[in-house]
């Protein structure tokens, strides 16, 4: 599978796709008109950073009760019920009145239950494309995400100002239910990739079995931890400039977009190995300008070029793959994803509580100084292994071809 219409070919790709553009679509509209909705009511960086990327905290609590269940559910069924309740909670948010508490109580739920998506959501994607296809596969997901952040930021910065947050929220939570229509009506039904019922205890001894490998942990950990500081920078584009988040916000997607389009279509198959790490350095070095409190043209400069960088995470997942038994693969994409997000999570409320105490340029500059020293202690640890340490059960997967 060597083009973008080799893929949008394949049975099944396409209302995948759409489903999953639509669940971003709405995350960001709906984050965006939270993040918003708290700064007014509070005045507070921290509540306003946790109400936008606070429930990714509550990741760990699913990765360790829950995830057992990514392949043991039917993925159609399950990708139309996560939509749908998330449709109406999102809905929910919007009651007038609502108090903090209780709107962080919704979150914390939906945070919950969103570390089942992304093993739902990938483990399907590896079925439905053939091994060779899912770098392409992932980076048009990603480059998805991408565009649509640049387009849900930009809408909902007009749509807060216009309808209110609180008719943004009901916005997100219409895009939800459309998620749940094309998931329903779009997708095939499918056995469950694995036998058994889910339960904690399974859930545990996958999540051992997956960690026991350290080429694995390694791979998890550079996944985890160094973009999860950045986003701890973005979650502070509302206290940082009010009237330009939503600017902020669709440039830093823009540059994601940039960075997974080329990743994913045109570097060459013997740089990919040598690559996370140098762009796990651009996505944090950008950040540092933040020490002089930069004017919003350098400022947006900054995040554009720092988000490219993202798309280390493209190159990583795949490395995952490869050392991952097939039996395993959505739960290992479930673990990256509960992961990645309980750390943007923490990474949030650690920019929010350090802006709360100093100044969100300030909080900026420390999470992005602390992201370049973990991505530099991981680096002598991320090479390839040689096949020998590939985990037991587990397929090399072939890279995608070189397309430069």
């Amino acid at each position: 599978m060597r083009t973008y219409r080799d893929l949008f070919r394949t049975p099944e790709f396409t209302p995948f796709f759409l489903a999953s553009a639509g669940q971003v679509a709405a995350q960001t509209v709906s984050g965006l008109a939270l993040g918003t909705l708290v700064y007014t009511a509070t005045g507070s960086p921290l509540l306003s950073a946790l109400a936008m990327f606070g429930p990714s905290l509550m990741q760990v609590v699913g990765a360790t009760t829950l995830l057992s269940a990514a392949d043991r559910l039917p993925p159609r069924a399950a990708m139309t019920g996560l939509a749908l309740v998330f449709g109406l909670a999102t809905a929910a948010l919007a009651i007038p009145g609502l108090p903090v508490w209780a709107v962080f109580t919704v979150l914390l739920g939906q945070g919950m239950i969103a570390s089942l998506g992304g093993g739902v959501r990938y483990g399907l994607l590896n079925e439905i494309l053939a091994r060779e296809g899912y770098l392409l596969g992932r980076s048009v997901l990603n480059m998805s995400v991408g565009t649509m952040q640049i387009c849900g930021f930009a809408t909902g910065g007009v749509l807060v100002t216009t309808l209110s947050p609180r008719g943004t929220l009901l916005v997100g939570a219409a895009l939800y239910l459309a998620g749940a229509a094309v998931s329903r009506f779009g997708l095939s039904g499918r056995p469950p990739r694995a036998a058994g019922r889910p339960s904690i205890a399974g859930t545990w001894r996958n999540n051992a079995r997956l960690w026991s490998s350290v080429p694995r942990r390694r791979v998890y950990l550079a996944l985890w931890v160094p973009n999860g500081l950045v986003v701890g920078c973005e979650s502070l584009y509302v206290s940082y400039a009010p009237r330009h988040a939503g600017l902020l916000f669709a440039c830093g997607a823009l540059g994601m977009l940039a960075g997974d389009t080329l990743t994913g279509r045109f570097v060459p198959t013997r740089w990919r190995e040598r690559l996370p790490i140098p762009l796990y350095l651009l996505l944090a070095v950008p950040y540092l300008v933040f020490v002089l409190r930069p004017a919003l043209p350098l400022a947006v400069a900054a995040v554009t070029l720092a988000a490219v960088g993202y798309s280390a995470s493209l190159l990583l997942q795949e490395r995952l793959m490869s050392l991952t038994p097939d039996e395993l693969s959505g739960h290992a994409l479930g673990l990256h994803s509960a992961g990645m997000l309980t750390m943007q999570g923490v990474g949030a409320a650690l920019a929010g509580s350090l802006a709360q105490f100093t100044s969100p340029s300030t909080a900026m500059t420390l999470l992005a100084a602390a992201s370049v020293a973990v991505t530099l202690t991981l680096a002598p640890g991320l090479h390839r292994g040689r096949p020998g340490q590939v985990a037991a059960g587990a397929r090399p997967r072939p890279l995608a071809e070189d397309r430069r």
